[in-house]
């Protein structure tokens, strides 16, 4: 099995920075795309994420660079052949490690304080795919010409039932948020050759429904080229996506 791999991070229309980041593989990146192929015939691991540094707050776009390479330093280091419940494991204590280092970061340095991030992430591990979610960046499968959303947002309008997104967020990275949970979900045997995984912040979808993510998707759109869509729909946001074809 092999991952083909699209990643694209741009800084949108109207803001001045990005605060968003992707890692895919061994490689950030942040204002530039990036296209890997990734043979897990050859490696027991292999991690795409994407974090979404918080707009309101301050160094947003520290706070996303600061968590996804301690999980990059993370999972790489960990050991191999864990099974799966002893993976989850690690991953939560792992959340639990780097809400302390960012809460450290922001109360010993004052231009920190109440910085944090988003975090959307595929790994694979020993053999299975996990996902992972914490906060409103989301998880998509194009799976027989058909969008859908996997990852649930941590959100106010989710807690109210209501399906619009909203930027008020009940759970994240840092950001003061005392309480950070992650989903996590091993889902080896829901993906199929052929599924495209997407991962996206709120800079996409919040331009674009799902609907025309869809359709660009049918008509081989790459990371790229859903970023450009975004800006041309206004951009009002940092707009990152990853998309992982299985081939």
């Amino acid at each position: 099995m092999k991952l083909l791999i699209s990643a694209a991070s741009h800084v949108g229309c109207v803001r001045q920075n990005n605060e968003d980041m992707i890692l895919v593989g061994e490689q950030f990146v942040r204002n530039d795309h990036c296209n890997e192929e990734a043979n897990l015939s050859e490696t027991d691991r292999y991690l795409v994420a994407l974090a979404d540094g918080m707009g309101g707050h301050s160094s947003g776009e520290v706070a996303s660079s600061d968590v996804l390479t301690n999980l990059h330093y993370f999972f790489y280091d960990m050991p191999s052949g864990l099974p799966v419940g002893d993976f989850n494991e690690a991953i939560y204590e792992w959340l639990a490690s780097i809400n302390h280092v960012i809460d450290a970061k922001g109360k010993s340095e004052p231009q920190y304080r109440d910085m944090g991030t988003t975090l959307v992430a595929l790994a694979y591990y020993a053999g299975n795919f996990y996902w992972m979610n914490c906060g409103d960046s989301r998880l998509y499968r194009y799976h027989d010409g058909r969008l859908q959303q996997l990852s649930t947002d941590h959100s106010l309008n989710t807690l109210m039932g209501v399906s619009e997104h909203s930027n008020i967020i009940t759970n994240c990275i840092g950001g003061g948020c005392n309480t950070s949970y992650i989903d996590l979900v091993q889902c080896t045997a829901s993906i199929q050759q052929g599924d495209t995984l997407m991962l996206c912040s709120d800079g996409l979808t919040d331009m674009l429904s799902d609907i025309e993510i869809q359709d660009l998707l049918a008509n081989g759109a790459d990371a790229t080229q859903l970023c450009d869509a975004a800006n041309a729909a206004g951009g009002y946001d940092n707009v990152s996506v990853s998309l992982i074809k299985i081939v």
